[in-house]
């Protein structure tokens, strides 16, 4: 008799059950805060970075901090290690 290799799903499982995990559902629900973000923060701002004054959207002069915040984290964790 042949057996079956492949594994049972628990019964009432989806295949929506399968899609949505925990981690998909925090990284959706993360971008849906970040288009919101963006589209409450469109209007332009000066920024003074010692000499030159720069004027851009707001979101992405915060976005640019944020980024520059994170590889500075990774790069200070990784070294440690």
């Amino acid at each position: 008799m042949a057996t079956n290799s492949r594994p049972r799903k628990a019964s009432g499982s989806t295949p929506l059950g399968d899609f949505f995990t925990p981690g998909r559902i925090t990284a959706l629900l993360l971008s849906v805060l970040v288009l919101i973000f963006i589209f409450e923060n469109t209007r332009s701002t000066r920024i003074r970075l010692l000499i030159p004054e720069v004027t851009m959207p707001l979101w992405v002069a915060l976005l640019a901090t944020g980024l520059i915040g994170l590889f500075l984290g990774m790069y200070l964790t990784h070294r440690r290690r």
